[in-house]
């Protein structure tokens, strides 16, 4: 059953739209304002929220922009549900993100046919994007259908690359996207002394490379392989006509480039502003969230200083001090190349 949450300062509205809802089969949430429905998102991990715009404490753009900001709602489907008909209150929230709008009054058949469409729509894509050859073949289906997808795929087939092999270099002319069906790979940049810093890392289910080929310029970062993995290159023009052709993966792109800004902007304020101490707990707390297997009890990572100095920004030197002072505090376990976490909560909170 379908989760759905429902926020709407209005008593009458609220009720009636959760009835019909709920006589629809849908598991029902409702909040009579912005922050308790944010409270109530984190709570509940529902599958799609209907919101209205104008309501006390926090409205539905600080509702939606909330949503954005947070890793586990960010990609939720959000339905707009408003009074207001003036385009400039349309376009804002299309803009912040907003999958559809419904303009009160409305019919219970215009509700249900919205949600039962931008439910479709997500699982559709994200069924899609998943880390097996089989399920971007699917991708390939439900954006080309009608076309051979054979002729349009010869180049699309798995490569094996080895550790620390470079998959593209700062300043090549992007000809492919790529897709990492296993491993781990990293994206960095360097300076005029052969710096690195760690602009990107990925893993298996990621997408990469495909912001130089939208923009249209020279990759502006180097791609490495972490350890043994397998890549598919997805051809230039084949993957310009899979986004111009279907509205639905190009959003999906446009919110996964959106997340890659955000990432990159909190790195760099990260590095300007915290101390070296926290930098380096935040970056052990970015590898856990982003390799963790559902296998791990604790997390360890094999990476290496340099590397992992790069993603911190600071000497390798640095990173080797900082990491050892972590391990007198039985924050971490260091064993070789191999780093563990031993107190999850301690590093995530770390202040100095």
């Amino acid at each position: 059953m379908k989760v759905i949450l429902l926020i709407e300062d209005s008593v009458d509205i609220r009720e009636t739209t959760a009835e019909i809802l709920e006589l629809a089969n849908y598991k029902v949430f409702t909040a009579e304002n912005g922050k308790t429905g944010v409270e109530l998102a984190l709570k509940t991990k529902p599958d799609l929220v209907i919101c209205d715009i104008m309501m006390p404490v926090l409205d539905g753009y600080g509702v939606l922009h909330i949503f954005s900001q947070n890793p586990v709602l960010r990609n939720t489907p959000f339905i707009f549900l408003t009074a207001k008909t003036e385009r400039s209150d349309l376009r804002k929230g299309m803009e912040m993100g907003a999958d559809d709008y419904l303009t009160k009054p409305f019919q219970e058949i215009d509700l249900l046919n919205a949600i039962e469409s931008r439910l479709k729509k997500f699982e559709n894509i994200t069924g899609s994007f998943k880390n097996t050859t089989d399920d971007l073949e699917k991708l390939y289906h439900e954006a080309f259908q009608g076309f051979d997808l054979e002729s349009l795929s010869l180049d699309r087939k798995v490569s094996s690359v080895r550790k620390k092999q470079i998959i593209y270099t700062e300043g090549d002319e992007p000809n492919k996207v790529f897709f990492l069906k296993t491993g781990k790979v990293k994206t960095y940049q360097s300076n005029r002394d052969g710096k690195e810093f760690v602009t990107g890392l990925y893993n298996a289910g990621d997408f990469f490379g495909y912001i130089s080929l939208i923009e249209g310029s020279v990759y502006q970062e180097s791609a490495e392989s972490l350890e043994d993995s397998e890549i598919v290159g997805i051809p230039k023009n084949e993957f310009l006509d899979l986004i111009t052709g279907n509205q639905t993966v190009a959003n999906k792109f446009i919110k996964m480039l959106a997340n890659d800004i955000l990432e990159k902007e909190k790195q760099l304020t990260q590095m300007a502003y915290s101390s070296l101490r926290k930098r380096t707990a935040d970056a052990l707390i970015l590898l856990m969230k982003k390799y963790k297997t559902e296998n791990q009890n604790k997390f360890s990572i094999r990476i290496s200083r340099d590397d992992l100095a790069s993603v911190i920004g600071t000497a390798t030197e640095s990173l080797i001090r900082t990491i050892s002072d972590f391990k007198s505090e039985k924050l971490v376990e260091v064993n070789g190349g191999e780093i563990t976490i031993l107190d999850e909560e301690k590093l995530a909170n770390l202040r100095s």
